[in-house]
């Protein structure tokens, strides 16, 4: 099970960064044809005028992917900025149980999180809403994706709850984990 689990966050992380690389793919694309479009009206000739339709709107989607993709990956890495001002200064039992509180905590908020937003992902899927962009991007598709990264961070937190519980690792704050 820890393997499938370590394997499930690695593959969020490299889904959210081929999100990353597909934002930067489309910019490249459409900076380039602006350079080009550029270049033929300083030689005299009609510019191609090509773009990218909806491009903002699309790499919106794309960030928003990334960035709830990203999620469960950077907590398992210990990643995520920690203020343990209060937490550190603890021994060693009840700062497992404050630690242990505290992720169940996040994950009660996480697995409400995910519900809602799965309810809207349906919701959007059911009524078929599109964007207002250009290009009519179906709303379920970025949502069903944020909600996926959010159902894997859910896991994560539950995961990283358990194991601190048992004892088997231990949270810290700062570069020292």
């Amino acid at each position: 099970m820890r393997r499938f689990l370590d394997r499930l966050y690695d593959l969020s992380g490299y889904a959210a960064a081929c999100a990353l690389l597909a934002i930067f793919g489309l910019v490249a694309i459409q900076v380039l044809a602006r350079l080009l479009d550029g270049g033929l009206r300083i030689l005299g000739f009609e510019s191609v005028g090509f773009a990218v339709p909806s491009i903002a709107e699309i790499c919106g989607f794309l960030l928003a992917a990334a960035s709830f993709l990203a999620l469960a990956k950077t907590l398992t890495s210990f990643a995520h900025i920690r203020v343990g001002m209060l937490v550190d200064r603890f021994a060693p039992t009840p700062r497992r149980w404050t630690e242990t509180l505290a992720g169940a905590a996040a994950s009660i908020i996480g697995i409400y999180a995910t519900v809602a937003l799965a309810r809207l992902t349906l919701k959007s899927f059911t009524f078929n809403d599109v964007s207002y962009g250009v290009v009519p991007v179906p709303l379920a598709l970025p949502q069903g994706v944020m909600t996926l990264g959010l159902a894997i961070l859910t896991i994560a937190l539950i995961d990283i709850t358990i194991r601190v519980a048992r004892g088997e690792i231990v949270l810290r704050s700062g570069p020292e984990q």
